[in-house]
């Protein structure tokens, strides 16, 4: 498993230091100290093209949709296919969220 390779005390601390949020407010203000605006826009679009792409979007539709390259949209449908599933568990609690 990739994740492994990732695991240590500083991502664990960016984690919980997610984690510990309250609401969007407070992610839109850590996330703007934290990141470049196109760093948070390109983490928002990869969430996107996984919405599209569980929803059976072409390829030409997701791009024209979220400006996703091609390499992107593989990208996120790979991890889709092989990856840890944290893609579709989010997904699902923000539509149980939204109903």
């Amino acid at each position: 498993m990739q994740i492994e390779k990732l695991r240590g005390k500083e991502l664990d601390q960016l984690f919980e230091a997610v984690l510990s949020l309250r609401d969007l407010e407070e992610c839109y203000l850590f996330f703007d100290d934290l990141c470049t605006v196109n760093e948070i826009q390109s983490l928002a679009q990869r969430l996107e093209v996984a919405r599209m792409l569980k929803e059976g979007k072409t390829y030409h539709k997701i791009e024209s949709g979220t400006g996703a390259s091609t390499a992107t949209i593989s990208r996120v449908k790979r991890c889709l296919n092989y990856g840890n599933d944290a893609y579709q568990l989010v997904l699902d609690r923000l539509k149980e969220k939204q109903s």
